[in-house]
């Protein structure tokens, strides 16, 4: 039997201004910076770390990684939209 093959591991790279340094709650929503979705984690990584440098002189400037493959129950089976083919 033929394997199918691996999904890529999605990765989500986003950020903005927070409420408060010391709290995850973002001033404004709307102003999200949503960088990009990225296929490994270490591309996600280098997107992340290139958009905190560019926000260094702004303390309440955050960004982060969201392992988008963690959102979803692997063990569900899949919907007709998520098949491989």
């Amino acid at each position: 039997m033929a394997k199918r093959p691996t999904a890529p591991r999605l990765h989500l790279v986003f950020g903005g201004d927070l409420v408060d340094p010391a709290r995850l709650a973002f001033k404004n929503v709307n102003d999200i910076d949503i960088v990009g979705i990225f296929p490994t984690y270490e591309s996600a990584y280098d997107a992340w770390k290139a958009a905190a440098h560019r926000t260094v002189d702004n303390a309440h400037a955050r960004y982060f990684i969201a392992h988008l493959h963690r959102l979803r129950d692997e063990a569900a089976p899949a919907g007709p939209t998520e098949e491989l083919g």
